[in-house]
């Protein structure tokens, strides 16, 4: 009896001891596939970069799982008859990580901040905002220049999370410093390997029940998916096709296939070297076999397109592009003036040989390395010499984003995914020269009609009429042919059957915000 009152109090007293959680801190381990960029939402254009800033900041509004628009920070908004004054109502009572108020100064000074310029993405509310104004502490107004069609939309977008008024005031490094409102504080970032994030105990929606967030970088895919069936990882991004099939006999893991806003294209500098020439660059989407790669690499979680944006993307449409047809990939080189003088299969002209450096990322997109090195065959089989160039996603961004005097890119691989689910997103960043590279548009592309077209896209409010413009743009940027567009993909997602609550949207990004594990 003695004995086991004695072990009772031990027991007891082990209880009281511990903190309430310690014994069980719910913790998750999601597996990228590239390391973020950079935790500013507003500087970054990448998605893991957009992805983990969801957990740290909030919007006014955002999307759901099925793309719908909800309220975030915001209770309710409404627009003046003109269109061009919005006005949104606050919720009360929300704080940031560092304590300070959210309120709609905060909201103000978030705005300004991007309005000011300089950040990457400051071309996408500085066209359309002319000022935020603050009607009371909970009130705040977006006045507009001009109407804009999708501008809840574009107010979805990572760019439009509110950042902590306190780091903008003391100008420090949102980059490396994250501060919002959002149900993940910012821990630590271990640089090559993950990053930590804990709970905020004063979450506005009640506390996570996760305990402790991480996003783990694996670039191989083949890695990420024995991380996930060891159980290093409880999610794990962006699955090989390959490994589909084994992890579905699985029972105890779940593998979630869904359609993507992602169109996967090879961007061709039009403005420099071999691919400035437009036949050139028909003969190389004429040389690519979109369907083969499709069908052989992704094992069909690629779809093929002509156009730059997928069909769940608002405005896209069917337009003709460019079938496989080697022949008239070589008809239209011979007609650029290249020809294989020497025998050697590589073609020439004036001297020079038909040589380009062709970038590809390595584990940023699903198969993304198997996929431009497909594409290198294609082209070898016209006489084009590509030599393949790879780098770590920072480095293979910041290569992209020189400007044209600096930038001796000839063609990449790249991804985009529409984060306003807006025609408008697809193509302002993309193919507007104004947009020229350090912005998104990294093809040097410029057409005086396509912009003309985006422009009267941004200001329709009509939505039938909004469509007819971007059919006609996306015909001309076809027919220009600044890529090599090859497919829009479908999102491919695995995790154990213990993880709850996770939710997985068309902008390809997995949202833990409430998650949990039952084991």
């Amino acid at each position: 009896m003695k004995r086991w009152v004695i072990a009772l109090s031990v027991v007891l007293a082990f209880f009281i001891l511990v903190p309430s959680g310690a014994m069980a801190a719910m913790k998750l381990v999601v597996g990228q596939g590239v390391e973020p960029v950079a935790l500013d939402p507003a500087d970054v254009t990448d998605n893991p970069s957009e992805e983990v800033c969801h957990h740290i900041y909030e919007g006014l509004i955002g999307f759901d799982e099925n793309m719908n628009i909800i309220p975030k920070l915001a209770t309710d908004w409404s627009v003046s008859e003109d269109g061009k004054t919005w006005t949104f109502h606050l919720k009360k009572g929300v704080k940031f990580h560092s304590g300070a108020d959210f309120n709609a100064e905060a909201v103000k000074k978030s705005f300004d901040r991007i309005l000011a310029g300089g950040l990457k993405r400051s071309s996408l509310y500085k066209p359309v905002i002319g000022e935020v104004k603050v009607v009371d502490d909970y009130t705040v107004q977006f006045v507009l220049p001009e109407s804009f069609g999708p501008f809840l939309h574009t107010l979805c977008h990572t760019a439009g999370l509110i950042v902590d008024p306190t780091l903008i005031d003391a100008k420090a490094d949102v980059r490396r410093n994250p501060s919002g409102t959002g149900p993940f504080k910012f821990k630590e970032w271990a640089v090559g390997d993950q990053i930590k994030f804990t709970a905020f105990d004063g979450y506005h929606g009640g506390k996570a029940k996760l305990d402790e967030l991480v996003f783990k970088v694996v670039p191989e895919d083949a890695s990420r998916t024995m991380m996930l069936e060891t159980g290093e990882l409880d999610v794990a991004e962006r699955l090989s096709p390959f490994d589909i099939e084994r992890l579905k006999a699985n029972k105890d893991l779940v593998v979630e296939i869904a359609p993507s806003l992602r169109v996967i294209y090879i961007g061709m500098n039009c403005q420099k070297g071999v691919t400035k020439d437009v036949l050139v660059r028909r003969a190389f989407n004429h040389a690519i076999d979109k369907k083969a790669i499709c069908d052989n690499i992704l094992k069909g979680m690629g779809v093929p397109t002509d156009t730059p944006m997928s069909p769940k993307t608002n405005g896209y449409a069917e337009v003709t592009g460019y079938p496989y047809d080697p022949q008239k990939a070589k008809e239209l080189l011979s007609q650029a003036g290249w020809k294989d003088t020497d025998g050697d299969g590589i073609l020439e002209k004036d001297g020079q040989k038909l040589s380009v450096n062709l970038m590809t990322p390595h584990g940023r997109y699903l198969m993304d390395y198997k996929v431009t090195e497909a594409v290198q065959a294609y082209l070898k089989e016209i006489g084009v010499d590509a030599k393949l160039v790879t780098m770590e996603w920072g480095a293979y961004i910041a290569t992209l984003s020189k400007p044209l005097e600096e930038n001796n890119v000839d063609m990449y691989l790249l991804g985009w995914s529409p984060s306003t689910g807006d025609a408008d997103w697809a193509l302002r960043p993309l193919f507007h020269s104004a947009n020229w590279s350090p912005n998104d548009n990294y093809s040097f592309y410029k057409n005086p009609k396509v912009d003309e077209l985006i422009e009267a896209g941004m200001r329709t409010v009509d939505t039938e009429k909004r469509k007819e413009i971007y059919k006609e743009a996306q015909e001309l940027i076809v027919e220009d042919a600044p890529w090599i567009t090859l497919y829009w993909m479908n999102n491919v997602t695995g995790y154990w059957n213990y993880v709850k609550g996770l939710k997985i949207i068309p902008l390809e990004m997995t949202f833990a915000h409430q998650a949990y594990t039952e084991r």
